[in-house]
């Protein structure tokens, strides 16, 4: 066990932020931190890496405990790095501890070689070393490599200032930093901020391996659903455990509401009718002892809250009556363009994208592709400079825009309803409007006034009366609360009709979408199924490319090898000489395997504290792996000379 909180407390104002916290956090176990904004998370974390207070229960109780020497690594939403330092300087901070370490065991070489007391020198280079070693010491430079390039930093110089970097760029360094740190309990404050696809799936797969153990607060149900191990709620200042990954949450988290919602009913039951025996009786002399009785059983009663049930959530329904053509729409070698002037810009070279009847069809790419621009195009709300875009017949589009500019700020709620169908009568407007949550006073509110949940909401009631047979969405799910999206989702998922839909929401493509279409500058790929079938694709593709590149790599080498071997020289001495040459390195590459052996078997012996304890088994073998050692340099040596002599 690394972590244990029990019975922790916070207030703020008198009022308890959380209440009675209780949970552990075991070695190599994943756990997502949710729960609505301001429900106490930040400080839950602030607490467990100590740089906030928590307070007690009246008889002293509450404690935080973190096992031994587990050491905890915090990503906060600021980067906390030293700006005045490179890349890759920043990064090899992460390995402070054994860089030093090997530069003391340079040091300690040096004297082993200038003499002194070998006996305890050796003594302390076996432990630096072991420590080093075990640490995968010599690796720091391929890890280095590995988690920067799998951050998106593979193409950009590890001499470059950090203070150059954007804020995106800073989150993601510091994230690669504290990866490479290798923190017994990794801490991560919606580490998904900043992150492209490629790159989340890269850290949901490094996550997934990671050694330790981590705990994650994120609104990102994909990347909670792909690490986690075990959900925590925080509700109404209570925390409460779900084993599982998200969609596990979401069932157990039903099932404890009812079976809570029952408890309490049948807890408030036994109340009333208590209560009611000891008003009824507690004045007769005949029954006033009973009555008492029964009121020191309530007052013994342990009170169980009420519990914090689902609101309700809306109803969204979208239908259509009119069944379009086959082929809903083409577009064959658009370029997308945006802007005028000197603002003009090129998105996109050629776009060429087929949608058919009943598809879901999720576009995806890149911040700043244009992937919204490409909505656009395909309706004619952006002009297109050549290709060509074409419609099937008796298509229908309903239209959700991020930025809901199609609502009139200067109308209320009902207005602007009544105003689109003005055979609706207010009644029915209202009704409208009511399944979406927007009751009562709201209808009259001036739509500038709406939040960006509300909006969208008059957005998906505008699309029910529309009854579109082809949905043309963007970021549907921006500005939602948890319960809405999940109805929306569903909704989604049933429509018999056609989707285009763009989203960066990934448990939403996962279970809209039937056909996944990636846009790039230079390319448009597409990939059946939903996003799950994409990333299978995606990584299969990736694993194809490493194969095939190191296929080339094999053959180039292999031809390099016959070029080299077609230039030696044709003269009996010379062949003879090479011959000589050739079969002195096959010699050389025997004894180099058998050195390094020795020198392993040696360091071996050396880190045996049955040896340790020998101070004249410590010096032979010390003495040996050195001369191991020189033995193994001069060999090397020999060997690369003779290779560049027949190269």
């Amino acid at each position: 066990m690394l972590l244990n909180v029990e019975h922790l407390y916070k207030y703020f104002n008198g009022q308890a932020l959380l209440k009675d916290i209780n949970f552990t956090v075991e070695d190599r176990e994943a756990v997502g931190l949710i729960g609505i904004n301001g429900c106490g998370k930040s400080t839950l974390l602030n607490i467990i890496t100590g740089s906030e207070g928590y307070d007690k229960t009246p008889e002293g109780l509450g404690s935080v405990n973190i096992a031994g020497k587990a050491s905890i690594g915090f990503l906060r939403q600021n980067s906390g790095l030293n700006s005045e330092l490179t890349i890759g300087e920043e990064m090899k901070n992460a390995f402070a501890p054994l860089l030093e370490t090997l530069d003391k065991m340079k040091i300690l070489e040096k004297k082993m070689a200038y003499g002194g007391d070998i006996d305890s020198i050796s003594h302390e280079y076996a432990e630096l070393s072991s420590y080093f070693e075990a640490r995968d010491g010599y690796r720091i430079d391929v890890k280095i490599k590995q988690v920067l390039n799998g951050m998106g930093f593979g193409s950009t110089p590890t001499d470059r200032v950090i203070s150059t970097l954007s804020g995106g760029e800073k989150t993601r360094l510091a994230l690669a930093k504290l990866l490479l740190e290798e923190p017994n309990l990794l801490i991560l404050d919606e580490p998904t901020n900043h992150l492209d696809f490629e790159t989340l799936m890269w850290l949901e797969d490094y996550l997934k391996g990671y050694k330790g153990a981590i705990i994650i607060v994120s609104h990102d149900r994909y990347f909670l659903n792909k690490v986690c191990t075990r959900i925590c709620e925080i509700e109404q200042g209570r925390l409460t455990s779900y084993r599982g990954d998200y969609s596990s949450y979401l069932v157990q988290k039903k099932m404890n509401s009812e079976r809570q919602l029952k408890e309490y009913e049948a807890q408030q039951k036994e109340i009333a009718k208590l209560e009611d025996y000891v008003a009824k009786n507690l004045v007769r002399a005949s029954t006033s002892k009973m009555a008492k009785s029964r009121q020191h059983m309530l007052d013994r009663i342990e009170r169980i809250d009420k519990p914090l049930m689902y609101s309700k959530p809306p109803k969204i329904k979208l239908e259509y009556d009119i069944e379009p053509t086959k082929d809903i729409v083409r577009v064959v070698d658009c370029p997308l363009v945006v802007g005028e002037g000197a603002d003009k810009k090129e998105l996109i070279k050629s776009l060429t994208m087929n949608v058919r009847r009943g598809e879901h069809v999720a576009i995806i790419g890149a911040n700043g592709i244009g992937k919204t621009s490409i909505l656009k195009l395909i309706q004619g709300i952006i002009p297109h400079e050549g290709g060509n875009i074409s419609w099937g017949g008796n298509v229908k589009i309903s239209y959700f825009e991020q930025e809901h500019a199609i609502l009139d700020p200067h109308k209320t709620v009902l207005e602007e309803i009544m105003d689109r169908y003005p055979r609706l009568s207010e009644q029915q407007a209202r009704s409208v409007l009511g399944a979406v949550l927007l009751t009562g006073e709201n209808v009259f509110k001036p739509i500038s006034v709406l939040s960006g949940g509300e909006r969208a909401k008059l957005c998906f009631a505008i699309m029910a009366l529309n009854r579109g047979n082809v949905l043309v969405l963007d970021e549907p799910t921006n500005h939602l609360d948890l319960s809405t999206k999940e109805v929306l989702e569903d909704a989604l998922a049933e429509f018999g009709g056609t989707i285009i839909l763009v989203s960066h929401d990934r448990y939403l493509l996962n279970k809209v979408a039937s056909r996944i279409i990636e846009i790039k500058h230079d390319e448009v790929n597409s990939y059946e199924g939903n996003f799950d079938a994409y990333s299978e694709a995606v990584n299969a593709a990736r694993q194809l490319k490493m194969q095939s590149e190191a296929e080339i790599k094999r053959a180039e080498e292999e031809k390099a090898y016959k070029e080299n071997k077609a230039k030696q020289y044709r003269s009996k001495e010379q062949r003879a000489a090479d011959a000589q040459k050739r079969n002195r390195i096959r010699e050389l590459e025997k004894e180099i395997e058998d050195t390094e052996v020795l020198i392993f078997e040696l360091e071996n012996a050396i880190s045996d504290p049955e040896i340790a304890s020998d101070y004249s088994k410590m010096s032979e073998k010390c003495k040996e792996l050195e001369e191991a050692k020189t033995a193994l340099d001069q060999k090397m040596d020999e060997w690369a000379e003779l290779s560049d002599q027949l190269s």
